[in-house]
């Protein structure tokens, strides 16, 4: 999710790598039936109890309330392994605990009414966001990860704002934080539209990096959950980011990593295999802004897909070397996909989700720590509860519910 490698290693290992040691199918277009049709193991489509998904959850919850720091937050710089990424001090740790905390609180935020036992946890981890989010910044001309934190953080605010929508003062400093965010997303938009989180050419006070197709997503993903409660986005901001998903969409349905990569469509990061989390983030981020390419079908097609073929993401996960597994995937995308994942189940009718919750559902289930975390990638000391807020997040939108 967050980030990648020491400088420069990224780019490097996304442009000239040769890492995938695998292969699958590309010669059917998107469109042309499901390739996954009928190929969920029965087993997978047994119902998955509401009480298994609580316990699950319950421990999920345990784990972020005991795991708080001091102040609100979670995660820290700590776990200072000679692989971590690269990380500007302080800069790119505040991005990280912004993001990570954000996604923390908006999972609590959605079990409170259910487990109230949070209650206290979201009450801290609120203020220190009101307090922490407008100076949160890029590390340096090279870093731009705060866009994850301005992004989640929108998602945590939207959240907020239904928790207070009784409280005037307290949603007026949730406007603010929100006109706040926008001004920002602005200010790191990527010359082309679009987000980015690695800026090489020195000397530019405005990114002058190319658009990375799920960032925009994320963003866009975030602009509509905040424009559900009345907080319009910048419309020209929000077209460009639209406009630069679509110029990195393929005709299978995949979408590429960054628009650097055009002149290499098959790159196994950019087919189906390495988008495989990516394009769930896209496709949901596009349904949502209107784009009627993004259809019932097509979002079963890659659901279909996320479960059959979850090996993709599922043998990056936790993995210390971004991308160097098969279709060079990331660790960071398995619960990020999911998540998105999960954001394009409910835009089905009801009765068509069963038979894509239960398989997702057990595969969260079975991946959940012994400490009730999930995790992908070793960041630091933020990928444990990161993870854990995608997950609950997710499963949160997993349950089936009674009637439409």
């Amino acid at each position: 999710m967050f980030s990648v490698t020491r400088l420069g290693c990224f780019v490097l290992i996304l442009v000239s790598s040769t890492l995938a040691r695998g292969d699958e199918p590309e010669t059917q277009k998107f469109g042309v039936g499901s390739i996954a049709e009928d190929q969920i193991p029965d087993a997978m489509q047994e119902p998955v109890s509401a009480a298994e998904l609580d316990a699950a959850i319950k421990r999920g919850i345990n784990f972020l309330l005991t795991h708080q720091n001091e102040d609100g937050s979670w995660g820290s710089p700590t776990r200072t392994k000679g692989l971590n990424i690269y990380a500007p001090i302080p800069g790119a740790h505040h991005a990280f605990r912004m993001g990570t905390s954000a996604l923390a609180l908006s999972a609590l935020i959605e079990m409170e009414p259910q487990f109230p036992e949070c209650t206290d946890a979201i009450n801290l981890a609120e203020a220190w966001m009101i307090e922490k989010l407008p100076y949160l910044r890029r590390a340096d001309q090279t870093a731009i990860y705060n866009v994850w934190g301005h992004a989640y953080a929108l998602q945590a605010l939207a959240r907020m704002h239904d928790r207070h929508k009784e409280d005037p003062e307290k949603l007026k400093q949730i406007s603010d934080l929100i006109d706040q965010q926008f001004d920002m997303l602005t200010r790191y938009e990527s010359v082309d539209g679009g987000w980015g989180y690695y800026d090489f050419r020195y000397g530019a006070q405005h990114p002058t990096s190319d658009s990375i197709s799920f960032v925009g997503a994320t963003v866009l993903v975030a602009f509509h959950e905040v424009a559900q409660r009345g907080y319009q986005p910048p419309e020209n901001i929000r077209k460009r980011a639209i406009a630069a998903i679509l110029r990195q969409e393929k005709n299978d349905g995949s979408f590429l990593y960054g628009e650097y990569l055009k002149d290499r469509p098959m790159h196994p990061v950019n087919r189906p295999g390495g988008s495989l989390g990516r394009s769930q983030a896209c496709n949901i981020a596009l349904r949502y802004w209107g784009n009627e390419t993004i259809t019932n079908p097509r979002i079963k097609e890659w659901l279909e897909r996320l479960i059959v073929r979850n090996g993709w993401l599922d043998i990056g996960r936790k993995r210390p070397v971004p991308h160097e597994a098969w279709f060079s995937v990331a660790g960071y995308f398995y619960y990020y996909g999911h998540y998105y994942g999960s954001l394009c189940l409910q835009e089905l009718p009801v009765s068509e989700r069963a038979q894509y919750a239960y398989p997702l559902t057990r595969l969260m289930l079975e991946r959940q720590e012994k400490d009730g975390s999930w995790w992908d990638y070793p960041l630091y000391d933020y990928h444990q509860p990161y993870g854990t807020g995608f997950a609950l997040l997710t499963l949160n939108r997993y349950r089936i519910p009674a009637t439409e």
